[in-house]
């Protein structure tokens, strides 16, 4: 007899020799020393104080396309809030068509995250919002342009200066930052039935479900999968027992390394956060994989050395369903009118 199947034949002794109460209070203890419930508040930010002017003006900026040179493309475009967060596409479409090169991660509960980007090369969210603005791959603008659109709206002034009292010149590349990470803040999708099951309604989540959280504890998927956003807080080589194929991990991205140098972050990326996973397909940073238990046997493989079978698959993706949080609700902004002033919009080619 395998491991694997003793390992299984003894998870479900378990589950049918303990009453299910009893087995659910000790689950729920065991989970509680690896996650954490999304809290219910809008949680603070460093060096950046979240205010109710901030957060409005970073509602605008999220949505205003002018933020990018084309005046097509803005933070929702790729990161759609009525979507998961994102665009549901293996890597996004930017400036000229181009084809970024990775998936585009969910900003829901990204606030979370300690570090942004699949190789965590932006500190925060603040310095995330720069980040595709400036790229050509994707809104193909400038800290000057940016600052010139915003400036050249009266709408704009009054909203910069109200998030930024006191300021000087208050409307500013970093202000812009500033603010949509402020409204980003906001984006969490908290009462998810696994948040419920952690704050003690052991029935909220069922016998399958469950036994898919204790096979996720069991095989090490939580070691890497963690914290309030499963995920989210560390970097893992891709392939620590077994690299998946070219097609899942393409050789030339070797992830971390770009932003290091250094040998032993090749093919390293930040554990992804699996918060609203059901609604984040495509998944890993490749976007190639669509269907959620197959990305559960390559993780299996690739990460544990663990070929799961289809029944482990079932119930640990059966789990990983019920974090599936409460979507922020988000009224479309009125954006502010432009002027004669206005930067005009380049055309979506490639330069």
């Amino acid at each position: 007899m395998t491991t694997k199947s003793l390992r299984s034949m003894l998870a479900c002794a378990v589950f049918l020799a303990v009453p299910t109460a009893a087995l659910s209070n000790d689950l729920l203890e065991e989970a509680k020393d690896y996650f954490e419930p999304i809290p219910s508040v809008v949680p603070s930010v460093k060096n950046n104080a979240v205010t109710g002017d901030k957060i409005e003006l970073g509602k605008m900026l999220f949505f205003d396309p002018r933020l990018s040179s084309s005046a097509l493309i803005s933070c929702n475009t790729c990161h759609n809030l009525g979507m998961g967060g994102d665009d549901n596409l293996e890597t996004s479409i930017g400036h000229g068509w181009q084809k970024g090169p990775r998936n585009a991660p969910t900003v829901l509960n990204a606030v979370f995250n300690i570090a942004q980007f699949w190789d965590g090369r932006a500190e925060d969210l603040k310095a995330q919002a720069k980040g595709p603005v400036q790229a050509g791959v994707e809104m193909a603008s400038s800290p000057a342009r940016v600052e010139a659109t915003l400036k050249s709206m009266p709408a704009y002034e009054v909203a910069f200066a109200k998030a930024f009292p006191g300021e000087d010149s208050p409307i500013s590349f970093d202000n812009m930052a500033k603010a949509i990470e402020a409204f980003e803040a906001t984006l969490i999708t908290p009462y998810s039935r696994f948040d419920q099951f952690l704050e003690g309604n052991t029935k909220v989540m069922n016998e399958e479900e469950q036994a898919g959280l204790q096979l996720f504890i069991d095989t090490g998927c939580a070691s890497c999968h963690a914290g309030v956003n499963l995920g989210g807080e560390g970097y893992y080589p891709f392939g620590v027992v077994e690299k998946p194929g070219a097609d899942v991990l393409p050789a030339g991205d070797k992830g971390r390394f770009a932003v290091t140098q250094t040998a032993d972050e090749e093919y390293v990326f930040r554990a992804g956060p699996l918060r609203n996973i059901e609604l984040t397909a495509p998944y890993f940073h490749s976007g190639k994989v669509w269907d959620l238990e197959q990305a559960v046997a390559i993780m299996g493989t690739s990460q544990l050395g663990e070929d799961l079978s289809d029944d482990e698959i079932k119930k640990i993706t059966a789990f990983l369903k019920t974090l599936t949080g409460e979507q922020p609700r988000v009224d479309y902004p009125i954006l502010p009118v432009e002027t004669s002033e206005t930067p005009k919009p380049e055309l979506m080619v490639v330069k």
